[in-house]
């Protein structure tokens, strides 16, 4: 199934759901079939796992929806099954107050497992802002990760984006300049 088939955005809705995608490893495992299938020993090899294990966590992740069979075909008497995602991104659920965003943790990991000596453009910024320039950043953002995710490649190596922009806890007690 080519990424251009797929719906735009799976919402996850149910605690198995949450389960399933919470996990680092089947986080890895949905980035692998970000654009485009594999079967399970495409994906062992790609995350670094053994079969049995990259078919335990597959099975999680169809089992709850968010990844599905594409294509099987017949190899040495063996139908060999093809995985994809079954959107172009997953939504979650807010994690409530205090609860851990899982995104962000896989995306700590995942940058914390990248290549000490690969290049990396890591930035945090502190800004005040209206209510009305947040929602316009928050949509700029968004638009850019769009238009990059379009520009994607299949064929080029994996780059991730992952931005976070929010009012910290501490907000109420900082609007109006006193610190």
């Amino acid at each position: 199934m080519p990424t251009e088939d797929l719906p735009e955005t799976f919402h996850v809705t149910t605690d198995e759901q949450l389960r399933a995608v919470s996990n680092l490893t089947r986080h890895r495992i949905m980035a692998v079939l970000r654009f485009e299938p594999a079967t399970i020993t495409q994906i062992a090899e790609r995350v670094g796992l053994a079969k049995g294990s990259s078919s335990y966590h597959v099975r999680l992740l169809e089992r709850a929806g968010l990844v599905k069979v594409v294509r099987t075909r017949k190899v040495r008497g063996v139908i060999e099954r093809y995985y994809a995602m079954a959107a172009r991104s997953i939504e979650l659920p807010d994690p409530g107050e205090g609860g851990p965003d899982v995104l962000m943790r896989h995306a700590v990991a995942d940058l914390e497992a990248s290549p000490a000596d690969g290049v990396r453009h890591v930035r945090m910024a502190h800004l005040r802002l209206t209510e009305e320039q947040f929602a316009e950043l928050g949509a700029r953002l968004h638009a850019l990760a769009d238009e990059y995710r379009k520009l994607s490649d299949p064929a080029l190596p994996d780059a991730s984006l992952v931005f976070a922009l929010f009012h910290p806890a501490w907000r109420e007690q900082t609007e109006g300049g006193a610190e």
